[in-house]
């Protein structure tokens, strides 16, 4: 019981952590951890997790329809392949180019904008000037030129999918250092003798990592996007290493005939897609102080 000098019990620790981190426990970033976990089994576990060999050809089970109790859950396609084995194995490419993509980008991106945004005068002005001419170009007519110059390939892929999306990383970077380099704490840092690279390791980066982790999987979403249009194009990866994008490109002739070689290759990269935007979604509602307080 309580007594009239009782004071009312505080909210618990577990539900301050949720009322603080409430965007990150809500659905949208639950669903986006779910694909990327997801994501990450099927392209780690591929042997394992997928019943046939990707490549195994057999004509006597050509366009199977999906029997969910069959050796071919979701069917086979134009050549007997089965399309779940597929699916399974096309997610380490779009794992590994995800990934590669989000990771040089944002090293380039972040360093050139750091440096822009924090010396300024010519060297932003120069970055500046190398940000513009390949922002000129569409992203994906920049990808197809570059594949189609130096021939296909997963580096090849990865090159070209990152030669402009660095380019939002060097902006927003650049914007947060130039409004960071004035700051009383770094003045202070400098009026003690610390170096522009001490700052910027330990002031200026610290500072831009919350919107570099945001941005990060947006970038893993388009790049996803980017080389699924590639490899529908067929200037992807090389035919033989399966992809979603190359089962779209195979179904295209048997749409009206054989839907399942569309319908679950396109579901791969929708969901997919889907969840890393719903969790850069949750990320930026968490980060950014002036969507807290909705």
């Amino acid at each position: 019981m309580t007594t009239g000098n009782s004071i009312p019990a505080g909210p618990s620790q577990w539900q301050r952590f949720r009322r603080s981190y409430r965007h990150l426990s809500g659905f949208k970033a639950g669903f986006g951890l779910t694909t990327v976990a997801a994501l990450l089994v099927m392209g780690l576990f591929s042997p394992w997790l997928a019943p046939h060999p990707p490549n195994a050809q057999d004509l006597m089970v050509a366009m199977m329809p999906p029997d969910w109790t069959g050796p071919n859950v979701l069917g086979t396609d134009h050549v007997g392949r089965d399309i779940l084995s597929r699916i399974i194995y096309g997610s380490r490419v779009s794992l590994i180019i995800a990934l590669s993509v989000a990771l040089f980008a944002s090293v380039v991106g972040v360093a050139l904008g750091v440096v822009a945004g924090y010396f300024g005068g010519r060297i932003d002005s120069a970055i500046q000037k190398v940000v513009e001419i390949f922002w000129s170009f569409p992203p994906l007519m920049l990808a197809i030129a570059i594949v189609a110059f130096v021939g296909q390939g997963l580096a090849i892929v990865i090159i070209a999918l990152t030669a402009q999306r660095w380019i939002p990383y060097c902006r927003v970077t650049r914007a947060e250092a130039m409004a960071l380099r004035d700051r009383e704490f770094i003045m202070a840092a400098r009026t003690l003798g610390a170096s522009d690279g001490f700052i910027i390791r330990h002031h200026v980066l610290p500072n831009v990592t919350l919107s570099i982790i945001v941005m990060t999987s947006f970038a893993m979403a388009n790049a996803i996007i980017a080389e699924s249009s590639l490899s529908f194009l067929g200037l992807g990866v090389p035919p033989s290493i399966p992809t979603w994008g190359g089962m779209l490109s195979d179904s295209r002739a048997y749409i009206s005939s054989a839907w399942w070689m569309a319908l679950f290759p396109g579901l791969a990269i929708f969901l997919t897609v889907l969840g890393l935007n719903l969790l850069g979604d949750a990320l930026r509602n968490q980060f950014d102080p002036k969507l807290k307080s909705h």
